[in-house]
């Protein structure tokens, strides 16, 4: 596989796995807890679902979210989880860019292959470092929420969130593995042009003050 599909393909991975994290982040069905006994829960199929953002009832007849909205009376893993995950997907923004520009049918001024390829590099360890933010998230809040109350089952949101951070991880990782010099383009260094004058092999990008040349 080419270098520009590899780079492609961690891209594709990286932006799906961003847009699972942003819909982790604002829905609000990580986990479904119940307030009362597991079987009194199960024969009433009432149960609570709660995000980073509002506590709902889930019921057949009913669905009721309460915003939590008090800040300073919130459970540690939760404000933890909150920031996190904001701060993931702030990132996914900068680092996507950074991808994008680093692409070979983007031309900049001034651009070179080696800056594309730091603005390759910083992309992908910026969608890695969003993926641990994603997972340390993911991972705390449901055992938080199982300490404070019986858990029954995971939400969607949560399922997003840990495959929004793999392909984020699997992506950012794609990138930074394929940034190495591609085995099927000639490197400069290793070029040669040939004069027609006297049969000589030059350096295509001689040194200033150590020019070599060999007889062909």
């Amino acid at each position: 596989m080419s270098q520009m599909r590899r780079q492609l393909l961690g891209t594709a991975a990286s932006g799906v796995g961003w847009v699972g994290v942003i819909v982790a982040t604002a829905t609000n069905d990580w986990v479904r807890t119940c307030d009362y006994t597991k079987t009194t829960c199960v024969r009433m199929d009432e149960l609570s679902s709660r995000g980073l953002w509002a506590e709902c009832v889930i019921s057949p007849s009913l669905y009721h979210c309460v915003g939590l909205t008090q800040i300073l009376t919130l459970p540690a893993y939760v404000q933890t989880a909150r920031a996190l995950m904001i701060c993931a997907c702030l990132l996914g923004l900068p680092a996507m860019l950074l991808i994008l520009m680093s692409m070979a049918c983007v031309r900049l001024q001034n651009d070179t292959s080696a800056v594309k390829k730091r603005r390759a590099r910083v992309g992908g360890v910026l969608f890695i470092f969003m993926a641990v933010c994603s997972i340390i998230s993911t991972v705390w809040f449901p055992i938080g929420a199982n300490k404070e109350e019986d858990l029954m089952s995971f939400g969607f949101s949560l399922y997003s969130g840990w495959v929004g951070s793999a392909l984020c991880l699997v992506g950012g990782i794609i990138i930074l593995c394929c940034q190495g010099i591609d085995p099927g383009t000639p490197s400069r260094d290793n070029s040669f042009y040939y004069s027609g004058n006297r049969g000589t092999a030059t350096l295509l990008d001689p040194p200033a003050n150590h020019a070599k040349s060999a007889r062909v």
